[in-house]
C-alpha cells in the first residue's frame, strides 16, 4: 500500500481549500476526494443530495468494531476580501502558519483524517468509516441524510475530526435550535388604532417574556441555555400599524434543558398569547440536539493519552458550546458511547485570515493513526 508523504499531504490540503465550498459545492470536493482515494485502492460512494450538494463515505477495513470518523466538506463565507492578507482560496504558508478558508473549519481535519485512511491499508480489527459531509455550516442536512439511512447505527464510537479547543477535545456540545415567530394583526392608520391591531406588539411581548424566562434556567454542564433573538421584522411605513410581524430565534440547547423544553415553552407562552387576541405561529427551522457522553469515554481516554505528546501538556476535555455534525451522527447514543470532538484548529475559524500551524496539520495526521489503530484493536 502506497503512503502519502508531508509535501503530498499538505498539496492535498491546497487542492481541497481551492475548493470554494462555500456552504455549498461539496459534489466538487467529493468528487476529489473520491479520485485520490481511488488511488491508494480504496473506494468511495458519493451520495447526492441536493443540486451540487453531497455526502461522501469510504472505508477500510471490515466487520466489527466500527469507528465512524467524521468532517464536513463546506466552509463559510470569506467575509470582507480586503482585510485578508492573501487569497482565502489559495493556501499560503507564512512563518510556519498555513491560511485559507476552511483551513481551520475544517479541511485540515477532513484531509488528516482521509490521509490516514489511506496510509492504514486496512486495519487488522475492524473498519474505519469516512463520513464527510454536506452543509454542515448551515443546517447540517448532511449529517440528518447519514443518520436517516442508518451510517451510525453498526459504529461502536465518533470521532468529529475538526477543534474545540488547541490540541483538547470535547464529549459534549449544545444543541441549535432555529426558529420564525410570525405573528399577524390588522393594517390599519396609525390615527386609528384601536380599528386594527399591531402585529408586533404581541411579539416583542412574547420574546421578552421568553428571554426573562429562559435566562432563569440552572446552567448544565455544557453552560446555560441561551435564548437570541437576532432578527425582528414588521412594518413597512411609520404611519401605518403592521399586519404582519416575524422574528427569528437561535437557542442554544443543553442535556437538561433541551430542545423538546424549549418546543413546550414557546408553545404555551404562544398559546397564552393567542388566548388573548393574538395570532402567533412558530415554525422550526433547524432543529439540532445538544449531545453529551461521559467526559471520560473510551475514545477520549484515548485522546488524551495519544494527545499528550504533542499538546505538550495534558489534553483538556471541554465543553462545546457550537454544535457539529455530531448532534445527528451521535443522536441516542447511551451517555458512555465513545464519542470526541477533536482535531486540528487555532480557534480562527470564521474569522478574515483563518490559519493553521503547519505542524499541528501532520500531527494529527500522525495522532490520527495512533487512534485509530488502538481503538480498533482494543
Amino acid at each position: 500500500m502506497r503512503t502519502i508523504e508531508d509535501d503530498a499531504a499538505l498539496k492535498i490540503l491546497a487542492d481541497v481549500i481551492k475548493i470554494p465550498s462555500v456552504n455549498d459545492h461539496e459534489l466538487t470536493v467529493a468528487k476529489y476526494l473520491q479520485a485520490l482515494l481511488a488511488k491508494y485502492d480504496i473506494s468511495a460512494k458519493i451520495y447526492p443530495i441536493t443540486g451540487d450538494r453531497a455526502n461522501l463515505v469510504a472505508e477500510i477495513g471490515h466487520g466489527q468494531p466500527v469507528l465512524a470518523v467524521s468532517g464536513h466538506m463546506d466552509v463559510v463565507a470569506a467575509g470582507d476580501l480586503a482585510a485578508w492578507d492573501t487569497d482565502p482560496f489559495t493556501l499560503v504558508e507564512k512563518s510556519g502558519q498555513l491560511f485559507g478558508r476552511g483551513v481551520t473549519d475544517m479541511k485540515a481535519g477532513l484531509v488528516a483524517a482521509m490521509i490516514n485512511i489511506q496510509q492504514q491499508g486496512g486495519p487488522k480489527h475492524g473498519t474505519i468509516r469516512l463520513l464527510a459531509t454536506m452543509g454542515e455550516e448551515v443546517g447540517e442536512a448532511g449529517s440528518a441524510a447519514f443518520y436517516q439511512q442508518g451510517a451510525m447505527q453498526d459504529a461502536a464510537g465518533l470521532l468529529i475530526a475538526e477543534p474545540s479547543t488547541v490540541y483538547g477535545t470535547a464529549a459534549e456540545q449544545k444543541g441549535s435550535y432555529d426558529l420564525k415567530l410570525t405573528s399577524k394583526g390588522k393594517a390599519v392608520h396609525s390615527s386609528t388604532p384601536e380599528r386594527g391591531y399591531n402585529a408586533l406588539v404581541p411579539l416583542i411581548k412574547l420574546l421578552n417574556e421568553a428571554n426573562d424566562y429562559f435566562e432563569t434556567i440552572p446552567a448544565g454542564e455544557v453552560g446555560p441555555v441561551r435564548f437570541n433573538i437576532d432578527v425582528l421584522n414588521g412594518g413597512d411605513q411609520v404611519n401605518s400599524l403592521p399586519d404582519l410581524a416575524t422574528a427569528l430565534v437561535n437557542v442554544r440547547t443543553i442535556p437538561e434543558y433541551d430542545n423538546d423544553q424549549v418546543t413546550q415553552k414557546l408553545t404555551d407562552l404562544i398559546a397564552a398569547y393567542n388566548q388573548q387576541g393574538a395570532d402567533i405561529k412558530m415554525t422550526a427551522i433547524m432543529n439540532e440536539s445538544p449531545i453529551a457522553t461521559t467526559a471520560d469515554n473510551r475514545l477520549v481516554k484515548l485522546v488524551q493519552a495519544i494527545g499528550k505528546p504533542y499538546a505538550g501538556r495534558d489534553v483538556v476535555v471541554v465543553s462545546s458550546p457550537g454544535i457539529t455534525d455530531a448532534s445527528n451522527l451521535a443522536k441516542r447514543q447511551p451517555a458512555d458511547f465513545p464519542f470526541a470532538v477533536y482535531g486540528p484548529g487555532n480557534m480562527t475559524q470564521h474569522q478574515v485570515n483563518e490559519s493553521l500551524p503547519k505542524q499541528m496539520f501532520y500531527d494529527f495526521i500522525a495522532i490520527y493513526q495512533q487512534l485509530f489503530t488502538r481503538f480498533l484493536a482494543e
